[in-house]
């Protein structure tokens, strides 16, 4: 569709371009509109230096990096918000009281589009889910676009493809959920995964707390419950804006590791038709062929919005028995020498580790983690890892955490040298598992850059 029109002529101040091509394409793509685009930034120039160079041909686009300027949010039409930048800034507050519209990129293009929106959130499982149900809604022979949290795609950008017959699945983090709530709308379709604590250093600890919810005498309840522990009310509050705004014709379909949650807090709330999906509610005849019990409870939830849509079973059991798995997630790089190496660099908290360890013997797995630590808690996994045939850490903040419990780990300050000793200590049979558990900040650009050098080395070996 040409949506030129809601742009051309307009000054947009474009909050926090990135490293990962979203920003870079939502700048690009206003350029083309003929809007005058701002680009503002409060990190360096020279970190930033590769977006720069790749809107360099756009005369209409200029940039200001350091110390926000209050001017460039209250002289605009309007501020295209990057994410991670607080609604409660002084900078989006300035735009507000001066009348100026706060957007993000996902939400904006949900209204401008119009056309249906499956949205998926949650804090584990959120990407497979979504391309998931991209594989489906293709095997299905519909006109689909992928977008969101999605490495490299501009979800504004897509609005040059995007015609009335298309379906529109987007990955939503926390944060382009605001979005969303600011502009008080929600997908037709919405899915909720899983539900941990995350983004420590943006929620902040000491905002209100989810109570723990204790469900039955089960471990497994009591394993669920504590997983409540710690979450912020508003990283919580950020991510309801999936189903707050639906109608009673849409669909909610939330996992089971986060019903109970979802429930007491916002089940007099919810108007949308509700289904609770688990892995117990994919056929067991089904194979999949990416391990791991959380892959096929990622498969229910997709199996589950793929029914509301009508989709023949027999259509999503071919597109999930063919699904490959997405880069960077639990993804089988290659076998070398009988032993089977997976990156799984986006693991950045211990319940992600710990699903990726679950997925295989931890007594025959070579675990390569840590990281820069997002002061999550650890003991869960930290007792995993006393099962785990050798385990190889990277330095950071958060590895000083993980020695005070295995202290006999080897540490190392280069990738490169961990992947070889995790080569040397891997036997036929075993698997190495790169699962940091922490984030990349430090040592990496970010978990992407983190997993393609992973990527790299492994192909060298």
């Amino acid at each position: 569709m040409d949506a030129s029109s809601h742009f051309r002529g307009k000054k947009i101040t474009l909050m926090r371009i990135g490293l990962l091509g979203r920003g870079v394409g939502d700048a690009a793509y206003l350029a083309k509109c003929g809007a005058e685009v701002l680009v503002v930034d409060d990190a360096p120039q020279e970190i930033m230096q590769p977006s720069v160079d790749a809107l360099k041909e756009f005369k209409n686009i200029k940039f200001k990096f350091g110390k926000y300027d209050l001017d460039d949010f209250r002289t605009c039409d309007m501020v295209l918000k990057g994410a991670g930048t607080p609604l409660n800034s002084p900078e989006i507050a300035e735009a507000k009281k001066n009348g100026i519209p706060v957007r993000m990129s996902a939400d904006l293009f949900a209204e401008i589009s119009g056309v249906p929106v499956i949205g998926v959130t949650g804090t584990r499982g959120k990407s497979t889910v979504t391309h998931m149900l991209h594989a489906i809604l293709k095997m299905a022979k519909k006109k689909v676009l992928l977008g969101g949290n999605v490495r490299g795609v501009s979800t504004l950008a897509l609005l040059e493809e995007v015609t009335p017959e298309h379906i529109a699945v987007l990955e939503l983090d926390s944060w382009q959920l605001q979005g969303f709530g600011e502009a008080r709308v929600s997908p037709h379709i919405a899915v909720f995964t899983t539900l941990y604590p995350d983004h420590q250093n943006y929620y902040s600890r000491a905002s209100e707390r989810i109570a723990e919810i204790n469900l039955d005498n089960s471990e497994r309840a009591k394993d669920e419950s504590s997983a409540y522990k710690g979450i912020s009310g508003q990283y919580l509050a950020d991510k309801a804006n999936i189903f707050q705004y639906q109608k009673p014709s849409d669909t909610l379909i939330i996992g089971k590791q986060c019903a109970a949650v979802i429930v007491e807090k916002y089940g007099d709330k919810v108007e949308s038709k509700t289904i609770v999906a688990d892995e117990f509610k994919l056929p067991d005849t089904w194979i999949l062929k990416i391990p791991g019990l959380h892959n096929r409870y990622d498969a229910a939830l997709a199996l589950a919005a793929a029914r509301a849509l009508d989709i023949p079973d027999e259509t999503s059991r071919k597109a999930l028995e063919s699904f490959s798995g997405v880069p960077g997630r639990l993804e089988l790089v290659r076998e070398v020498k009988g032993v089977k190496v997976y990156n799984d660099t986006t693991a950045t908290t211990p319940e992600a580790t710990l699903a990726a360890l679950s997925a295989f013997s931890p007594a025959h797995t070579v675990l390569i983690m840590g990281g820069a630590d997002k002061d999550l808690d650890m003991n869960a996994l930290l007792l995993k890892l006393r099962e785990v045939k050798r385990v190889i850490l990277l330095a950071g903040t958060g590895t000083n955490r993980v020695l005070e419990y295995i202290p006999n780990a080897s540490v190392f300050d280069n990738l490169s040298q961990a992947v070889h000793e995790a080569s040397r200590a891997a036997e036929s049979g075993d698997t190495i598992l790169f699962s940091p558990a922490f984030a990349s900040f430090g040592m990496f650009k970010n978990e992407y850059d983190r997993g393609d050098q992973f990527n790299a080395l492994v192909q060298k070996l």
